[in-house]
């Protein structure tokens, strides 16, 4: 097996030749395409962080934040779940849109929430759309309108959920069995990323082997792959199929004897023929070319003397290309990464015994969702999900 400080030699090589201090090329050309970045706002120029409001939230000039829900709060007849963990947005048909965010719990009490707003942005309904099951921590949205949601435990499955609540959650077990953090999908090709939170993990890929009419993959049947790094100089990756992904016997990430170990592997994002993943036990954002099958690492905090973004964990990404990574501990930061810039967007204050969880933005950008899964007491049963509104 190819040791953690072997890919960590072959990938600071490759941190060197993109040079992140100026990364203007390789996030010009791949992250920030030409045709949305003359359309779109950049993160980068939303002003520098004020005081606290009234929620505990620096944000920038222009920007105001709402409490959404907090752990223990009824809605609708829901109460909102403990521990809010990874999220996403789906739009609806009627111009409004629904929030889906995981419920990070121990023993069977996990599952998804969902809050549906209108157009206006008013909250009309809350309910759940999976439950009993364990430490749903992230998971990944779907091209087909489906929130994949992932159980952080040993032989955790993930769960397709349906953000309606009008359709049973499905466990989707060919997407292998281990302790599953995050999931992307790759639009264009209908194959799916998935991250391992293990200091030993793996990056995986599922390729179904059909589509059904409508485009849509096949969950139930098709191959699972892990990742090994063949080329110490240029990153280029080979994907060996696991041979038991239901892990009956021994680990999937221990089934390959050459994979390539990610310390932690954490949020995970898809854009435009990259695959762009965190791990959490080096601070690094790493990018996969998925047409080169080359990976290289684009942010490595070791590299500053005092680095912005630490604790990398959720990543997602706004109309213009740009990464927002959220942090577990740091400073409590949603910061955006692009070209030669790392730049806080937000920071939570008083709430050093959480972690930010959840970011996503509204189907039209102008608003952004996302968690602080322990709130002020550093209890999961004071979780707190927030609507920030501004010129994004």
């Amino acid at each position: 097996m190819m040791s953690k400080l072997d890919i960590n030699d072959i990938n600071r090589r490759r941190f060197l030749q993109y040079g992140f201090m100026g990364l203007g090329a390789f996030f010009g050309n791949i992250l920030l395409p030409q045709p949305v970045r003359a359309a779109a706002t950049s993160l980068l120029s939303l002003g520098n962080l004020g005081p606290a409001d009234v929620n505990g939230i620096c944000l920038p000039p222009g920007f105001t934040s709402r409490i959404v829900a907090h752990s223990g709060q009824k809605l609708f007849g829901y109460i909102w779940h403990a521990a809010p963990d990874g999220g996403a947005v789906f739009r609806v048909k009627n111009g409004g849109w629904i929030y889906v965010s995981n419920s990070e719990i121990d023993g069977g009490g996990g599952g998804v929430g969902a809050l549906r707003f209108n157009p206006q942005g008013d909250i009309i309904d809350a309910y759940s759309i999976l439950n009993q099951t364990y430490r749903n921590c992230s998971g990944g949205k779907t091209p087909w309108w489906t929130w994949l949601s992932c159980e952080e435990v040993d032989r955790g499955q993930v769960w397709e959920c349906y953000p309606s609540g009008r359709k049973a959650a499905q466990p989707r077990s060919a997407l292998g069995l281990f302790r599953h953090e995050a999931v992307a999908v790759d639009f264009v090709r209908k194959q799916i990323y998935l991250t391992e939170d293990e200091t030993d993990g793996c990056l995986y890929r599922y390729t179904a082997y059909s589509l059904d009419t409508e485009g849509k993959p096949d969950l139930d049947n098709g191959v699972l792959e892990v990742a090994e790094v063949i080329d110490k100089s240029s990153g280029v990756v080979h994907w060996n199929a696991v041979p038991d992904p239901l892990a009956t016997s021994l680990p999937t990430r221990k089934q390959i004897s050459n994979c390539t170990q990610f310390n932690g592997g954490e949020g995970i994002w898809y854009r435009h023929g990259i695959v762009y993943f965190s791990t959490k036990g080096d601070n690094r954002i790493w990018a996969y070319d998925v047409l080169k099958q080359s990976l290289g690492i684009i942010y490595d905090a070791a590299l500053y003397a005092e680095p912005v973004l630490t604790g990398v964990d959720s990543i997602t990404g706004n109309a213009a290309g740009e990464l927002l990574v959220a942090e577990d501990g740091g400073n409590m930061q949603l910061v955006a990464l692009a070209k030669n810039k790392v730049r806080p967007i937000l920071r939570v204050v008083g709430q050093d015994s959480s972690e930010i969880t959840g970011p996503a933005f509204s189907p039209d950008g102008s608003r952004l969702y996302f968690s602080s899964l322990r709130g002020k007491t550093g209890l999961v049963e004071n979780g707190v999900t927030y609507e920030i509104t501004g010129p994004f």
